[in-house]
């Protein structure tokens, strides 16, 4: 009997349809060729179903999208039209909570081909980021708004729960791949949460002793990544933390059209979801600019977390393949299609 995947497809706002129907494409020539099937269902939730509904999506989206086994997303966003507070709360952080997806994983590394900032060139770093509480866990609240004596209060939240399953996964993560793990705090002046951070590594590090693990500061990993990217192997961050450290993870290996990522529920109890980091890009939404690999390699990230795993690695060499041959390694220098036709062709 063949074995289906049913996928949920939330191509979202600007280039996010684009590069979702590039991906798909890929995909499914990926799935025929491997003889399973991947059965994909569209959701038109985005920033223009708010405008015409009153919101990101419909009161019962949770538990539509809880019948899927995976959900590729687009990008979702466009702050012309809609406050990105709305779009992000409205529909991204309802689906990483709801569905536990935890660990957010973003792989940076050179494709060949491409020419990043750096003069290092030689590195493969993983980026762990804790995708469900920390500093974005919405507590907090604003009062006396306009007028001088206004206050705004954000509140951090760390679970033992939370930061000991993410560090977990982390040290899994690291233990499979080159046995160095980076975990990153800034625990010399936020004396509470990241001295707990530190303290649960530090406990943790004694059931992997296999895994050698070294803690930094954030400053200290920002400029470490610049300096000496080819030193590291897994990074582990608080949500705030590993958003930047991820977004400066896509520059060094070459811009945000190479940044792939996945929001896992490694207890497989909910969908996982996969998505490009790049946003919406209304800038050149509808010019078919937009470089559609980062969205094909998160493809390639959810048919590995669905147990295809030999599907997903001869998508990753087609986009290697491609991107060895020069094209979709300069921004804006070739067509969507043109980088879709070519990865097709190298599948």
């Amino acid at each position: 009997m063949t074995k289906t995947h049913r996928i949920a497809l939330i191509p979202g706002d600007g280039i996010g349809g684009d590069v979702t129907a590039a991906a798909w494409a890929v995909l499914q020539k990926a799935a025929g060729s491997a003889g399973f099937v991947l059965e994909g269902t569209e959701f038109p939730w985005s920033c223009a179903f708010y405008r015409q509904t009153g919101a990101m999506m419909p009161q019962d989206g949770i538990e539509t999208l809880r019948g899927f086994d995976a959900i590729l997303l687009g990008a979702v966003g466009w702050p012309q039209q809609v406050p990105d507070s709305v779009s992000l709360h409205g529909l991204l952080l309802p689906i990483r909570k709801s569905f536990v997806q935890y660990a957010n994983i973003r792989p940076h590394r050179l494709l060949p081909g491409v020419q990043g900032p750096l003069r290092a060139e030689a590195f493969d770093i993983l980026c762990i980021r804790e995708n469900t509480e920390g500093e974005y866990s919405g507590a907090g609240g604003r009062i006396h708004q306009g007028t001088a004596n206004e206050v705004a209060v954000e509140t951090s939240i760390f679970t033992r729960t939370g930061v000991e399953r993410i560090l977990r996964f982390a040290f899994g993560q690291a233990r499979n791949r080159r046995g160095k793990l980076a975990s990153v705090t800034k625990s010399n002046a936020q004396k509470y949460s990241m001295v707990f951070w530190d303290e649960v590594t530090h406990q943790l590090a004694a059931e992997y002793p296999d895994v050698e693990v070294t803690s930094y500061h954030i400053d200290a990993m920002a400029a470490r990544m610049v300096m000496a990217p080819e030193t590291l192997d897994v990074v582990v961050a608080s949500n705030l933390f590993g958003d930047i450290l991820t977004d400066l993870g896509a520059a060094i290996q070459g811009g945000l059209g190479y940044a792939a990522s996945a929001n896992i529920n490694p207890d497989r109890g909910a969908p996982s979801m996969f998505e490009p980091v790049h946003g919406s890009a209304p800038d050149i939404a509808h010019l078919g600019i937009a470089n559609s690999i980062a969205t094909i390699w998160s493809g390639a990230m959810m048919l590995d977390h669905l147990g295809e795993t030999d599907a997903a690695a001869a998508i990753m060499a087609a986009i290697e393949r491609t991107t060895a041959s020069g094209i979709g390694t300069i921004p804006g220098k070739d067509r969507t299609e043109t980088i879709t036709a070519a990865i097709l062709a190298a599948l």
